[in-house]
């Protein structure tokens, strides 16, 4: 595969000569590439041939097409077309049309869908040029800016090569025609795969400005791929970082989930600390980050290193993440520093676990939106490390019927794992997880007598009151 495609590359650089832009873009027949239907989902060649026997343009286009040439099997085909999202969704009964920002259209098959969408100018350069170019064949043109002057909408429709030069990056710019199984470089996608290296399309600042999640994109990229963010590309994000306060938090929410749910936790955790990014989505872990906080029992820095690498080891594994655990994870050493407060305040631990987990949740949705379905599941999984040790009569037994203990149980390994000392609390569960109920039973006998009267968390006899007799009473 590799090989076959530094020989593509090879090939298309010596067409390029000297000057690589002057020879964009590049088509490449089909004998003479790699990319095949065979790689293509058959619900994604069901939309690229009705739209081209319909009588429009149809390609499979960006992430597809990059993943196959670096040698990751693809997962999602997305579509782009001449017709305009009404005329696809109209070829189509199971479609609907979805966005405002980006009118799209998404072609259900079960649960895989199509996102098919229309080719689209760049409306920055349209603005400025005067006249602007026009499509006649195409309507709805549609573009809108904020204040600080990020897109809003984007539904200016143009040609293919105008479509290609408004992508974030190069390699994200390759085309594939089903009409002739041609490949097409606009904007030297190819080059910068065989040099491992992630380029914006454009004038960085400007592409920045009109979308700061592609300073996103870029960290996503380098992290999954092991691809070197080039010097300019990179050289303004430090500097434009704060343009994502300015994004919605519902959207970043997402962004959060792509960035370190996606098996590259680590390593994307570690460049968004680098390029001044991840304290726009997580303000105040990343200031306790960088104050240098912790205690015996946590050491943030660590926790959430092997919190982010138990995600990624699971999803090497294909085991499910759930979204709620990533946030319990992020959030944790903020909620044990506020509880930490509301303890020397004079609360008893769990109010002021509550109250912590209340704060440090408002605090984060201005940055990251949190759905209460997630929010409640995470604040269960907190409450359980409070729980966990007090195995005693039957509260074990009601523990493990717990619908968050599994979920619990492994929040709490990753704390020992990342050197919080628990005195074997972790393996004592493991092996009450795995005993037969006899010999469960006995453990919990072990674990009250190495406690014994030192646990002031056990609930202890209150002896009752003597009550005095009828016939006392009547004398007094």
């Amino acid at each position: 595969m590799l090989a076959g495609f530094r020989s593509l590359v090879r090939k298309a650089t010596s067409l390029f000569g000297s000057d690589e832009s002057s020879q964009l873009p590049l088509e490449i027949p089909r004998d003479e590439h790699t990319f095949s239907r065979k790689n293509v989902s058959p619900n994604a060649l069901k939309v690229l041939y009705r739209l081209h026997e319909a009588g429009f343009d149809a390609y499979l286009v960006g992430g597809c097409i990059r993943d196959h040439l670096i040698g990751i099997e693809p997962k999602d085909f997305d579509v782009v077309t001449n017709a305009t999202p009404e005329e696809a969704h109209d070829l189509f009964s199971n479609s609907r049309l979805i966005g405002r920002r980006f009118k799209l259209v998404h072609v259900t098959y079960g649960r895989e869908i199509i996102e098919v969408s229309t080719f689209r100018a760049n409306s920055a350069a349209q603005q400025s040029e005067a006249p602007a170019k026009a499509n006649t064949s195409l309507k709805g043109k549609d573009t809108a800016r904020s204040t600080h002057g990020i897109l809003l909408r984007d539904n200016v429709y143009g040609s293919i090569e105008e479509d290609a030069e408004r992508r974030d990056f190069t390699f994200n710019a390759l085309y594939y025609n089903i009409a002739d199984f041609s490949l097409h470089d606009y904007c030297g996608g190819l080059a910068d795969i065989e040099q491992r290296q992630i380029r914006i399309i454009g004038d960085p600042r400007q592409r920045y400005q009109e979308d700061p999640v592609r300073m996103l994109r870029a960290i996503r990229f380098a992290a999954k791929l092991d691809f070197e963010i080039e010097a300019v590309t990179a050289a303004p994000i430090k500097e434009m970082a704060h343009l994502l306060d300015h994004i919605p938090p519902a959207r970043l929410f997402e962004e959060v989930l792509k960035l370190l749910g996606s098996g590259n936790g680590v390593t994307t955790f570690k460049l968004l600390r680098e390029y001044g990014l991840f304290k726009y989505l997580f303000p105040d872990l990343d200031a306790l980050l960088d104050s240098g906080w912790q205690r015996k029992d946590i050491q943030p820095d660590a926790f959430v290193i092997q919190g982010l690498e138990n995600t990624d080891a699971r999803i090497r594994e294909g085991k499910s993440t759930a979204p709620y655990f990533l946030y319990a994870i992020l959030l944790w050493p903020s909620v044990t520093l506020r509880h930490e407060e509301f303890e020397q305040q004079g609360l008893p631990a769990l109010p002021a676990l509550h109250q912590a987990a209340s704060m440090v949740l408002d605090n984060q949705v201005a940055s990251t939106a949190i759905p209460r379905r997630f929010s409640t599941p995470m604040r269960e999984i907190w409450d359980l490390q409070f729980r966990l040790p007090k195995r005693y009569g039957k509260r074990a037994f009601t523990l493990l019927q717990h619908p968050r203990f599994r979920a619990a149980y492994d929040f709490l390994l990753i704390r020992e794992l990342s050197g919080t000392e628990l005195g074997g609390l972790g393996q004592w569960w493991s092996e009450f997880q795995k005993a037969p109920e006899n010999q469960q039973r006995a453990l919990i006998n072990k674990a009250d007598a190495r406690q014994g009267d030192s646990d002031t968390s056990k609930p202890k006899r209150r002896r009752p009151r003597r009550r005095k007799s009828n016939s006392k009473r009547s004398q007094e």
